[in-house]
């Protein structure tokens, strides 16, 4: 036996020893390239059946390298066709659009160009020339502000999600798949992402409640509460969309796709800072930067207030309502009347401020005085009575 036909004979053995893989219209597999001859390109897919892509579908990468045989490559299945199983990488990227309608119903990634915006949305072209409708809401997964700057002349991935009439009307999808992609990271998150954890993000979206944050595919929110360590009452003063920053991980609520994150707990604690440095007496200068009805919340420094009580305002006299004697925005003296580590709070008074105990001692000060010099006057007056009668007896 030649060694041609041994070798023959080993690969024929191979081959039969190969078992038979039956494949779905739309599975994804990865595949070896074993031969590249005109406008065809041979899988190894694994099993018996040599698969067949289309040389039209791959282009030269980033670098410039082309494809060569030995390099592995996703791909998804047909159908098959006399002996070998069709595939392509994506329906729409090469010259064969005969399988939109496979693409359709097994869910496989055509690829587009954004061609046009017309109303409600973007025509996108698939393989040159068939024509698809995406509307604005299936474009991505957050709208932006100009959608016909961000998305026009793009080349994209879509998901066909109807269609219709031979191919004449056709509605594609990109958010489907953005979708799909997302729930592959968040499996991959459940399995290494745990609460009290420290990681980056990027904010996607900013509303009177909180900002979202990517952490890596899945969004998160952090709470208006925990933007910071100071009283936050618009979001947009301190961060905006697609900047980066540090967050903790509060709360993982997966059955609920609920990811509660904090900026605030990366931050130093200030009022930990301020602690250290106030105590009862201490008289110090700060803003009112809320008004209730149980009292005023005054800044000492940033990320640190105190509370004026309603009932140590309005200089003895009894008001209703803070309002009625300060304003926001207010500078104020005050003293410090209490620091409560524990519960992190600090008691405020004004700084003209009498209590009602000290104001009681200096009114019965102020009639012991009266009372004294009352009485003085009447010793005197007494005094002066003897004399005049003393003078009126010498007389007699």
């Amino acid at each position: 036996m030649s060694e041609d036909s041994a070798s023959f004979a080993e690969l024929f053995q191979e081959s039969e020893a190969k078992p038979i893989r039956r494949l779905k219209p739309g599975q994804k597999i990865t595949a070896t390239i074993v031969g590249i001859s005109g406008e065809s390109i041979f899988l190894d897919t694994g099993g018996k059946s040599e698969g067949i892509l289309d040389a039209s579908e791959l282009s030269p990468d980033k670098e410039g390298q082309v494809p060569v045989l030995g390099d592995r490559l996703e791909v998804y299945f047909l159908k098959g066709k006399g002996g070998a199983q069709l595939f392509t990488i994506s329906i729409g990227s090469g010259k064969n659009t005969e399988h939109l309608e496979e693409a359709c119903r097994s869910s496989i990634p055509v690829e587009g160009v954004v061609k046009e915006e017309i109303k409600g949305g973007f025509e996108i072209t698939l393989g040159g020339s068939i024509r698809a409708f995406c509307p604005y809401s299936q474009m991505g997964l957050r709208r932006v502000e100009d959608a016909a700057a961000e998305y026009l002349e793009k080349r994209m991935p879509f998901l066909i999600t109807r269609f219709e009439e031979n191919g004449r009307n056709i509605v594609v999808s990109a958010r489907a798949l953005l979708e799909l992609e997302r729930e592959k990271l968040r499996d991959a998150l459940k399995e290494k992402l745990a609460e009290g954890d420290l990681i980056n993000g990027i904010i996607t979206s900013i509303r009177d409640f909180g900002a979202f944050v990517d952490i890596g595919g899945v969004d998160g929110l952090v709470p208006i509460s925990e933007i910071g360590w100071s009283r936050v009452e618009n979001i947009t003063d301190h961060y905006k969309v697609d900047q980066q920053v540090s967050v903790l991980v509060k709360k993982l609520d997966w059955d609920n796709n609920r990811i509660t994150l904090s900026i605030k707990e990366t931050l130093e604690d200030p009022w930990e800072l301020a602690a250290e440095k106030l105590s009862s007496g201490d008289r110090i200068t700060g803003k009112v930067v809320r008004l209730t009805q149980f009292g005023a919340f005054v800044t000492l420094e940033p990320g640190v207030d105190g509370l004026i009580h309603i009932s140590k305002l309005g200089k003895g006299r009894r008001i209703n309502h803070p309002r009625e004697v300060l304003e926001e925005g207010q500078e104020i003296d005050v003293q410090v009347e209490n620091v409560d580590l524990v519960e992190k709070r600090i008691s405020l008074l004004p700084s003209d401020y009498v209590s009602p105990e000290t104001d009681q001692k200096n009114e019965e000060t102020l009639i012991k005085d009266f009372q004294r010099a009352n009485k003085k006057q009447s010793v005197n007056l007494g005094t002066f009575g003897d004399l005049l009668q003393a003078k009126f007896n010498e007389k007699s």
